[in-house]
């Protein structure tokens, strides 16, 4: 073994020891300090360690499926609680913040609040895609959790609202917009494999409230909705086309755009919308428009 090697060794021994000896990480109040441990575990240890019958390897295994083990009763326990209607509204938003005190990134990106979200509403396998994209469709990321909760917060939705998510994927924004705020939820979804999973994610918690619609944006009925939100799931000509379905479809009544990302400015620029909330002006934020012409 080399001099490098050895003190890679050392290295890494010291950290799995030091993660052994951290009592803490199994209470299970420490979500946080867990994702992180595992985090280190999974990407600074095991990634690192070639041999499956190195000693180091099969302590950072035992440590990765302890803690794994802990977390999943939680989610089993709020899933649970979910699924009999206890953790609803206010209830649920108290459970998240009883495990996520303190989300790493509270202004961009993902933070652990989408990490207890992932696993949460996580079936065992993440399909793939089965559709060819067009160009102006934007390939799938989820919207951080911390946005649908300030989307619920800002928007103030309650269940006589009508809620579509364009381009929902996974289906976490319809799950948890109808989970905080009791709306009936449609998801919008292109490809057939997440439309699936969105379903069986939603079936599995008892939300028949929650609707998932395998069909092009361009060709969706959104007459009934109230609320609109998207995570630019395509632009260009496409969004400006959804848009207008959107708005011939609601004429005469009153409907709020909620957008995310890049396509902001393009919602910005339709004349029948005008803003009416954004807590900052770049593209991380959150943005909400209301129907200002017919």
């Amino acid at each position: 073994m080399t001099t490098t090697t050895r003190l890679m060794f050392d290295q890494m021994q010291a950290e799995i020891q030091a993660i052994e000896n951290d009592v803490a990480l199994r209470a299970e109040i420490n979500f946080v300090g867990r994702a992180d441990a595992l985090d280190r575990i999974e990407f600074h240890l095991l990634d690192r360690m070639d041999d499956d019958g190195n000693e180091l390897v099969q302590r950072a295994q035992i440590l990765r499926d302890q803690f794994a083990a802990i977390d999943e009763e939680i989610f089993r326990r709020v899933r649970a609680g979910i699924a009999n209607g206890t953790l609803r509204g206010e209830c649920l938003r108290q459970e998240f913040d009883h495990h996520v005190r303190k989300p790493v990134s509270s202004e961009r990106g993902y933070d652990q609040l989408d990490v207890f979200v992932n696993g949460l509403l996580r079936l065992d396998t993440i399909p793939h895609e089965t559709r060819t994209r067009e160009p102006e469709m934007v390939f799938y990321q989820p919207t951080p959790a911390r946005v649908i909760l300030e989307l619920t917060e800002m928007m103030l939705i309650t269940r006589d609202d009508i809620f579509y998510d364009l381009g929902s994927g996974l289906g976490q924004v319809c799950i948890l917009v109808h989970l905080l705020t009791g709306a009936r939820t449609h998801g919008i979804e292109f490809e057939p494999a997440y439309c699936d999973y969105a379903r069986h994610s939603a079936q599995r918690l008892n939300l028949s409230s929650v609707q998932f619609i395998n069909v092009d944006a361009r060709d969706a009925p959104y007459a009934d909705g109230t609320v609109f939100f998207m995570y630019t799931p395509f632009k260009g000509a496409m969004l400006a086309n959804v848009l207008k379905k959107i708005k011939d479809a609601t004429r005469g009544r009153a409907v709020s755009v909620c957008a995310y990302g890049e396509c902001i400015d393009q919602v910005a620029n339709e004349p029948w919308l005008e803003l009416a909330a954004q807590r900052r002006t770049d593209v991380d934020a959150l943005a909400v428009f209301k129907r200002s012409g017919p």
